[in-house]
């Protein structure tokens, strides 16, 4: 019994997606359709832990690895995606944040490009939107960038501040502000 237990926690084809993540190479994860085997207790709080029942994944390798097999589907719902299997992930905000961000150019010719927890490195624009979504209760701002697919990373409020400073005045209403980045202008309202 005690062999059975511990097969049934583990994640099936894990050693080919190593494989594919020492070459360099994202998995296909919107290409699979694996069936849905449940919740084995994973989730990532609002600061960007990752939890495996409870207990806080300290492997940063472990974490890049399931981050990068991670899926948010139509129904809004996070999966930990294989081949084979698609587990629940519970995601209290964003799975990811934005920790660190670069700016080329100024005011409607700059680009912004940002770098996640997880390393992903992110260029802000048409394919790879900002959004703000109002605070509930507060009515304040949060930003949040299109990592890939359907998954977001949430701006950490340093680089939210350094976000508003970058902000210009519309063309068309001096009362609204503006980022650009790729070509593509982003305001700063809820969405």
């Amino acid at each position: 019994m005690e062999g059975r237990a511990a097969d049934s926690n583990r994640i099936q084809g894990l050693s080919e997606l190593i494989s594919a993540q020492s070459n360099g190479k994202r998995p296909p994860v919107d290409d699979w359709d694996p069936p849905y085997c449940g919740n084995i207790g994973l989730a990532i709080r609002a600061d960007g832990t990752w939890y495996y029942k409870d207990s806080p994944i300290r492997r940063d390798g472990l974490v890049k690895l399931f981050a990068s097999v991670l899926r948010c589907d139509p129904d809004g719902r996070h999966y930990l995606v294989t081949p084979v299997e698609k587990y629940d992930v519970a995601v209290e905000d964003a799975p990811f944040l934005a920790v660190e961000m670069q700016v080329d150019g100024d005011e409607t010719r700059q680009e912004l490009t940002f770098r996640t927890n997880v390393d992903d490195i992110v260029r802000c624009g048409p394919q790879n939107p900002i959004k703000f979504v109002e605070q509930p209760g507060s009515g304040g701002l949060k930003p949040y960038v299109a990592v890939r697919g359907r998954l977001e990373a949430l701006v950490t409020r340093a680089i939210y501040y350094d976000l508003v400073e970058l902000a210009v005045p519309d063309a068309h209403d001096d009362e609204r502000l503006n980022l650009w980045s790729g070509g593509q202008q982003f305001p700063l309202v809820s969405q």
